[in-house]
């Protein structure tokens, strides 16, 4: 299967080309999930201003999104956002690093910025789970993002883990049918002893998992799954694994969205080729029949078949 990248393309292309050939610019797209991105140059075609808009803003900033932003980005954060988006980074084109390797990186780090933003909770319960596990118990406060429209991420901290849990919203039989069969690989797929290392991985459909089953509003019926990543200190013992941890769990919507949509081609594609092999049997399954011409008495023509 074909695996995202955590970075924004778009963001990533436009500074490099932008980079080597400084222009006008105002281009507003949109990611996957909903988040809205602004690239524009209000005052001059070499400062670069980046603004996103993401819907579960106010939460984030409950768990600590502005620290993280201010160590990601430190001076390239704007105090005050651009009008109707929620976070704004102001580039110099005149003072970007060396070309190459350094230049790159830059670029693909401003790329991750909705990435550095969702990764304010996931930090935040790393951190709790080591205060829980030095006091040897308790649980940590149940952290929800309502990042999609009726879909939300949970994560919540313990003593000797961090749960995750994707509530997931399918309106589509068919998207309903290609959800469950990938949801349950990824359940069966750490059966295998090649990843027994992997995070756990617990499915359900209708009845949400007892660490969110007391909350008000939950959704009762076949077009709700619930997806639970079950994450051990290993799965986050330094920053380096922590971060590709974080990176991974946040594109697993993503992920399975993408690859529903994917399937449905592939699916569509060999129907329309079954049916075209069937065209050219039954093509060549009509025989042709022969015609006689006849005349009568009078000189008139006539045809046989």
């Amino acid at each position: 299967m074909i695996l995202l990248e955590p970075h924004n393309y778009i963001i990533h292309t436009t500074l490099a080309e932008k980079a080597v050939k400084p222009s006008s610019l105002d281009v507003q797209f949109v990611d996957f999930d909903g988040v809205r991105f602004r690239l524009s140059t209000p005052d001059r075609k070499t400062a670069l201003v980046l603004s996103m808009n993401i819907r579960c803003w106010d939460e984030l900033v409950r768990y600590g999104v502005h620290d993280i932003l201010k160590r990601e980005y430190g001076p390239l954060l704007k105090a005050e956002p651009e009008n109707e988006y929620n976070v704004s980074l102001e580039i110099d084109l005149e003072q970007l690093p060396p070309d190459g390797e350094q230049r790159d990186a830059f670029f693909k780090s401003l790329a991750l910025l909705k990435r550095n933003a969702l990764a304010a909770p996931f930090e935040l319960g790393f951190h709790a789970q080591k205060q829980l596990e030095a006091a040897g118990s308790g649980q940590g406060d149940l952290m929800a993002l309502h990042y999609r429209d009726e879909e939300v991420i949970y994560v919540q901290a313990s003593s000797d883990r961090v749960t995750v849990i994707f509530s997931t919203m399918f309106r589509e039989e068919t998207d309903r049918v290609f959800g469950k069969v990938f949801l349950q690989e990824f359940v069966d797929a750490r059966r295998l002893p090649t990843i027994q290392s992997a995070p756990q991985v617990l499915y359900t459909t209708r009845e949400p998992p007892l660490e969110i089953r007391h909350l008000p509003g939950l959704h009762d019926s076949d077009d709700v799954g619930y997806v639970t990543f079950v994450l051990f200190p290993r799965h986050f013992a330094n920053s380096i694994v922590a971060n590709t941890t974080i990176t991974h769990i946040q594109l697993f919507r993503d992920y399975l969205h993408y690859h529903i949509k994917c399937s449905k081609a592939y699916m569509h594609s060999r129907m329309r080729h079954r049916v075209s092999e069937f065209q050219k049997v039954l093509n060549r399954a009509k025989t042709e029949q022969a015609t006689v011409e006849r005349k009568t008495v009078t000189g008139r023509s006539m045809t046989l078949r």
